[in-house]
Parts: C-alpha cells; sequence; structure tokens
C-alpha cells in the first residue's frame, strides 16, 4: 500500500530522480543531435562542393576538347543565380579560382549545390542536384530522435525502479522517526552502517538520537521515581507529625501545605509508573454514565452531567475514575463555572468556560510541572499529565481543544464494550 502510494505521489523522490535522469538523458540526446547534426551537414556541404567543382571542371574540359558545352553547363550569366553571381563579382572567383553556393530554397524540396568560376572572362557554372543527400540527412535527424525516444522510454523506467532501494530505506528511516516522534523510543532502523553512503549516515545518526533520548529518559524517569520514593519517608513522618500539633490557624496552614506536598509525592509516583510502562489495565464491563456519575459525586465539586444515548465501556473503573476526577478538578481550579460534563455514547466531555487552554498545551500536549498561561490558574501540572497517561493505559484517547465560544473542553473516547 505504501508503495502503490509512493508511486501517486508525483512529489516523491523517485520520480525526482527519474525526471532528473529524463532531463539529463534529453540534454545529451540533444547535444549529440545537434552534433551529429552539425558534423553531417557540414560533411554534405563540402562533399556537395567538392562534386559541384569537379563537374565543373570536367564540363569545362570536355567543352574545351569538343567545342561544345556539355548538358548541364551553364554559358549565360541570366541563367546563373544571384548571390552565386554575387560571390563571383566579390572576387572569389578571380583567377580562375572556383567558388560554390548552396540553393536550400528550390521548388519542391529539391536543393542543389552550384559551383562557377570565371571562364575566358565570362561567368561559367555548373549545378549539381542535392535532393539525396537532403534526404539522407533528414531521414539520420529522424531515427536520432526515434532511438533517443526509445533509449529514453528504458532509461527512465530503469532509473525509476532503480531509485526504489534508497527509497525504501528512506521510507524505513522516516518511519523510525516517526515512532519517535510518537513516543516508541526502542524504535530503530536496523540499518547499521550498511551502504556507506549518506543514507547510512542518517541511519545512525537516528538510531543513535534514540539512544540517546531513551538513555535521558530512563534516566529522568528513575530520578523522578527514586525522589519521589525518597520523600515518602519523611512525609509519612510530616503528616504524623502535623495530627499531633494543636488546633490553631497555623496547624491548619501547615496540615494543608503536608497534605499539598503528599499529593505531589503520590502523583511524581504514578507518573513514573506511567513513564516506565509498568501500569497495567484490569478491565470489565462499565456503564460510562454511572461510572463518571459516581467519580463526579467523589470531587465534591457542583458538577452538572448531560447523558445522551450512554453505553457500556470495556475499561478499568479505578482509572476511569482517575481521569475523570483529574479533569473535572483541572477545569474547576484553573477554568470558569460552569463546569459540564456529557456523556455521549462511549465519549466524556469536560468542559468548562473559562479562558481555555493555553496554546502550547494544544499544541504539545499537557506537559508536567507547566500549567500553561497565568490566567488558568497555579498548579504543578501534572493532573492532565496523569489524565493522559491513564488514557494511554486503558486503549482510550484524550484529546484537548477549545470552544469556539470560550472555554476548554476535554474529550475522552473509550473503547465500546
Amino acid at each position: 500500500m505504501n508503495v502503490l502510494r509512493d508511486l501517486g505521489n508525483w512529489r516523491s523522490l523517485r520520480w525526482k530522480i527519474a525526471l532528473l535522469v529524463a532531463v539529463c538523458c534529453c540534454a545529451v540526446a540533444l547535444a549529440v543531435g545537434r552534433l551529429v547534426h552539425t558534423s553531417t551537414l557540414e560533411r554534405s556541404m563540402n562533399d556537395g562542393g567538392a562534386k559541384a567543382i569537379g563537374a565543373l571542371s570536367q564540363a569545362l574540359d570536355d567543352y574545351e576538347r569538343d567545342g561544345m558545352p556539355p548538358l548541364g553547363l551553364q554559358l549565360s550569366p541570366g541563367a546563373l543565380p544571384d548571390e552565386l553571381l554575387q560571390r563571383l563579382r566579390d572576387g572569389r572567383g578571380a583567377s580562375g579560382a572556383y567558388v560554390t553556393w548552396y540553393d536550400g530554397d528550390s521548388p519542391g524540396d529539391h536543393p542543389s549545390m552550384w559551383a562557377a568560376r570565371t571562364y575566358r572572362g565570362e561567368p561559367v557554372a555548373m549545378e549539381v542536384d542535392m535532393t539525396s543527400d537532403l534526404l539522407t540527412r533528414r531521414a539520420l535527424d529522424r531515427h536520432m530522435w526515434k532511438y533517443s525516444l526509445i533509449a529514453l522510454a528504458v532509461v527512465v523506467p530503469f532509473a525509476a525502479l532503480a531509485a526504489e532501494l534508497p527509497n525504501r530505506r528512506l521510507r524505513r528511516v522516516a518511519r523510525t522517526a516517526r515512532r519517535i516522534a510518537a513516543g516508541d523510543l526502542t524504535a530503530r532502523t536496523a540499518a547499521g552502517a550498511r551502504g556507506g553512503d549518506e543514507i547510512a549516515d542518517i541511519s545512525t545518526t537516528v538510531d543513535s538520537m534514540a539512544d540517546s533520548l531513551h538513555q535521558r529518559l530512563l534516566t529522568e524517569q528513575r530520578f523522578t521515581a527514586d525522589v519521589a520514593h525518597e520523600l515518602r519517608t519523611p512525609l509519612m513522618g510530616l503528616v504524623t507529625a502535623s495530627g499531633l500539633l494543636p488546633e490553631g490557624e497555623a496547624t491548619e496552614l501547615v496540615q494543608d501545605r503536608v497534605k499539598v506536598l503528599r499529593t505531589l509525592v503520590e502523583d511524581l509516583l504514578e507518573i513514573s509508573r506511567l513513564d516506565a510502562g509498568a501500569e497495567r489495565a484490569e478491565t470489565r464491563r462499565v456503564p460510562l454514565a454511572e461510572a463518571v456519575a459516581e467519580s463526579l459525586g467523589r470531587t465534591g465539586l457542583e458538577t452538572p452531567l448531560r447523558t445522551a444515548d450512554p453505553a457500556s465501556v470495556e475499561t478499568d473503573p479505578r482509572r476511569l475514575d482517575r481521569i475523570v476526577t483529574n479533569l473535572v478538578v483541572n477545569a474547576h481550579r484553573h477554568g470558569r463555572r460552569p463546569v459540564v460534563v456529557t456523556v455521549a455514547g462511549t465519549t466524556v466531555t469536560v468542559r468548562d468556560h473559562g479562558p481555555g487552554f493555553p496554546e502550547d498545551l494544544l499544541a504539545d500536549g499537557p506537559q508536567r510541572f507547566r500549567t500553561g498561561a497565568p490566567e488558568r490558574g497555579r498548579g504543578h501540572g501534572l493532573g492532565l499529565t496523569i489524565a493522559l497517561g491513564q488514557a494511554r493505559v486503558i486503549g482510550a484517547t484524550l484529546s484537548f481543544t477549545n470552544a469556539p465560544d470560550g472555554g476548554a473542553v476535554a474529550t475522552l473516547r473509550l473503547p465500546a464494550a
């Protein structure tokens, strides 16, 4: 299928190579054809002139011997072409020298070669027919055109076929690059250093880039997981110690900050597990509208639920709850009310009426520790990142857009049961 699509793409490298070969072949054919045509014409003129001079010399010898002008010998100046007479007048025929002139404008497409000289003070000339020579040159031109086109018809398809090998290697590199861009850092071109050409260099560079990115990602994941694990022990001590403090405004502030810190650590641990691919979904049949309603109830936030032909889905209810909860809390925290959740079929839509998602989030997706525009509120930027990761685990798709009339819209599409 990819080959057929590449064949139909006239902007592909295959057809550019074929076009380049065709242009080169045409240039060579035109240059060789022009050279052969010019050389043949010059040789024809030289041979025709020599033939006409020989005929004129023989005719004059016969005239002197027999006293009678032979057939074809022109003794009357009025029978000679003006161009030939002009050449004689210019002195080119003085002292018995011969002059020639090619008459290619004769009627009936029958050119001739004239030879003339001054004989006994008067111009004499002889005409030689050049029709056969003209036909020979035209036949040669036709044959050159014909065989050039045949060669072009043979060479161009072979060039297109020969371009298939580098095309195939480039397509492999492109597929690998797309997989890496999609997040599969284990993708490799598997080309090694075969070929030793520029494509092999590109393949090696792409593989090296993927190795480097993979190692950096693993290092980041290990760092995040290690930090989160190391923070859990002192965090538990803080939670216990904050619970022993006497009641008061300062105690409530400390307990609130400890709660925020505990949530952050748990989110970091969850992200590290998602990045490492350690999460596995435990799916079962779930009525989508009921599951979403329970999640909204657990948030404790005023969020209307609208349904339209809700269906059952095959999903992990715990992870679905995590996704819906994060989306709703994010909408209340960073957007403006009303926040409305809609369940239609197997799709869940969460919409607020705030300033909408920032442009970088719409373009690149949610990024951890990036909350986007200041008007979207403050936070750690982990809620949407976790929701997106959990959606991938359960085989759902999560997209982010802005409503035309304002407000952020998060759409979760789940597989049907």
